[in-house]
C-alpha cells in the first residue's frame, strides 16, 4: 500500500488531505512538532509522528523527516502550512525531490518573502500595491501619497501587521515593509495546480475574525481574480498548492497583497475526496462542497465568549454556529472535532497568554524569518533578497 507523508496534521487544512488520501486507499503518516494535535485522533491517520519544531531546529527536523520517509516508505510527501519553507528544502535531494508535491524552495521562499513576491507582480504585469522596504526613501513617498500598511517581509496569520493613515510617522526597520493601502474589499484564494494549470481554486472571503484571522468564510466567484490567479500559476508553471489574498477596490480590479506558497482555509471548499485524486491525477477535476458558507465551531465559540459586550459581533457568531458546518466534522471520523480542546491546548494556552489568535499561535514553532534566511538557504540571503526585490 503506498504511504504518503502529511507534514503538519495540528490545522483542520492538514485533516482534509489526510482524510483524501486515506479514502483513496493511502497509509497517512502525520508529522507534527506537537506530540498531541487535531489529526493524531483521526481514524484516518495510521500513524503519527512527533518530530523537532522547524523554527528553532530545522536541521533536526529536517533530519527526523528523512527517518520518516525511510522507515515508513513513503511514496508522498504533502506540506500544508508554514513548514513548506523548511520541507521544501528536501528537493534539493535528488532522492527525495520527486516525491516532494511542492515547487523548489528558491521560488517558494521567493513567494513567501512579502516584498520579493510584489517584486514577481510587476515583472508579470499582475496588479499589486506599491511596496518599499520601511528604511528607505521609496517607503516614506507612500507613507506621504496616502493610507499605507507595515508590516513584516516575513510573517502568517496577519501577525505584527499595522494600519496607517497619510503621513503618519512609522519605524524605519529594514526587517519590514511599507505598502500602499488599497481601500477595498478582501478575499482570498486557495489554489491546486500542475504544471502550470489550475486544477481548481476557492475565492473565499472571511465572515467572522478572530483578529486578523477569519473563522467562518464564505466561498464567492469573481472573474478578475480568477484571471489573476491563473496567470501566476501559468507564469511560475506551479505545481502544488498556493494561496493569495487580495484587496479588490472600488473599479473591480484585484491587488494581490500577498502570496502563501500553500494551502490555506480555502481548501474546505473542495470534496475531500477530489484532493488526494488530484494531487495524484492532473486530469482530475476538483468539485466544490456544496455549502457555501463554513465555519471552524471551537473558534466561533471562543469569538462568541469574548464578544459578550459586543451585540453585534455576538449575533454574528450565534449565526454561524447555528447556520454554518464546521470544517471538521464528519460521523465517520468525529474524534477531531470533539476532542480539539484537548488535543490543541497547548495552542490555546499560547493565544490566550500571548493575546494573539489562535492562527498566529498555531504556527510560531513552523515559522520562517529573516533571520532563517541566511542560516537555511546563504545564496538566497536576506541581504540579496533585499537589493532585488524592488528593481
Amino acid at each position: 500500500m503506498n504511504a504518503v507523508l502529511i507534514t503538519l496534521g495540528r490545522l483542520p487544512k492538514g485533516l482534509d488531505i489526510a482524510r483524501s488520501f486515506h479514502q483513496a486507499g493511502w497509509r497517512v503518516i502525520i508529522a507534527d512538532p506537537a506530540r498531541d494535535h487535531l489529526s493524531r485522533v483521526s481514524n484516518h491517520v495510521t500513524k503519527s509522528c512527533c518530530v523537532p519544531p522547524p523554527a528553532t531546529q530545522y536541521e533536526d527536523y529536517l533530519e527526523a523527516l528523512q527517518q520518516i520517509i525511510q522507515s515508513e516508505a513513503i511514496n508522498l510527501i504533502v506540506p500544508v502550512s508554514e513548514e513548506i519553507m523548511y520541507v521544501s528544502l528536501l528537493k534539493t535531494d535528488p532522492k527525495l525531490n520527486s516525491l516532494l508535491f511542492s515547487m523548489d524552495h528558491e521560488l517558494i521562499h521567493r513567494t513567501h518573502n512579502k516584498g520579493a513576491f510584489i517584486t514577481m507582480c510587476q515583472s508579470l504585469g499582475l496588479t499589486a500595491p506599491e511596496t518599499a522596504f520601511a528604511d528607505s526613501n521609496e517607503a516614506s513617498e507612500i507613507a506621504r501619497s496616502g493610507p499605507f500598511i507595515t508590516k513584516p517581509i516575513h510573517s502568517c496569520a496577519g501577525d505584527r501587521v499595522s494600519l496607517h493613515e497619510r503621513g503618519e510617522a512609522f519605524t524605519p526597520d529594514p526587517e519590514r515593509l511599507v505598502q500602499r493601502r488599497i481601500i477595498g474589499d478582501e478575499v482570498s484564494t486557495c489554489s491546486l495546480a500542475r504544471n502550470g494549470k489550475r486544477q481548481a481554486t476557492s475565492i473565499y472571503r472571511g465572515t467572522l475574525m478572530g483578529g486578523t484571522v477569519a473563522v467562518a468564510f464564505e466561498r464567492i466567484e469573481n472573474d478578475a481574480v480568477m484571471r489573476w490567479v491563473d496567470q501566476f500559476i501559468a507564469a511560475t508553471q506551479w505545481t502544488g498548492f498556493i494561496s493569495f489574498d487580495f484587496i479588490i477596490d472600488a473599479g473591480g480590479i484585484p491587488h494581490a497583497i500577498e502570496c502563501n506558497p500553500r494551502t490555506t482555509s480555502g481548501i474546505h471548499f473542495f470534496e475531500t475526496a477530489d484532493v488526494a485524486r488530484a494531487i495524484l491525477d492532473e486530469s482530475h477535476r476538483i468539485k466544490f462542497r456544496p455549502e457555501r458558507r463554513l465555519m471552524q465551531f471551537w473558534s466561533c465559540m471562543e469569538e462568541l465568549q469574548k464578544a459578550f459586550s459586543d451585540r453585534d459581533k455576538t449575533l454574528r457568531a450565534l449565526t454561524h454556529l447555528a447556520a454554518c458546518r464546521d470544517v471538521t466534522w464528519t460521523w465517520r471520523d468525529p474524534l477531531p472535532l470533539l476532542t480539539m480542546p484537548w488535543t490543541a491546548r497547548g495552542i490555546i494556552k499560547a493565544a490566550r497568554q500571548n493575546a494573539v489568535p489562535f492562527g498566529i499561535a498555531a504556527t510560531r514553532d513552523l515559522v520562517w524569518t529573516g533571520a532563517t534566511e541566511t542560516v537555511h538557504d546563504p545564496a538566497q540571503s536576506s541581504e540579496r533578497i533585499r537589493e532585488s526585490a524592488f528593481r
